[in-house]
């Protein structure tokens, strides 16, 4: 593991990366389908104006923390992702100067500089 990545994985980055595999199933879809389709009908027992404010308020709480959840999660991939890219971009960079060196073909030494250029440039990219 690359000395730059924490290994512990704390409370909620474990909480969330549960929910993002629970909420991405199709089971999941097909419940919150059936929630639905439970509540239309309770639509014309309530009343209308306390009914709204009822739905509105949890479908947006939920909605909410969901984001955050999964946004935690898809970061982390993200992160994950990329600290890869750079190891497969930094072993080609030396693959390519020790055959420049061996070979003395320039056009390798400058891929090689590109691509040692290219690590971590998602970090000086980055707003």
């Amino acid at each position: 593991m690359p000395s730059d990545i924490n290994a512990r994985v704390g409370r909620f980055d474990r909480f969330s990366t549960w929910a993002s595999k629970l909420t991405g199933r199709p089971g999941y879809f097909v419940f919150c389908t059936l929630v639905v389709l439970i509540w239309a009908p309770t639509f014309f027992v309530f009343e209308k104006l306390t009914w709204h404010l009822i739905i509105d308020t949890i479908t947006t709480i939920i909605t909410f923390l969901m984001v955050a959840l999964l946004q935690n999660s898809e970061t982390r991939n993200e992160a994950a992702l990329q600290h890869k890219l750079n190891a497969v971009a930094g072993g080609l960079a030396d693959v390519l100067g020790h055959l420049a060196r061996e070979g003395g073909d320039e056009r390798l030494n400058e891929r090689r500089s590109e691509l040692h250029r290219a690590v971590g440039l998602e970090d000086d990219e980055s707003t």
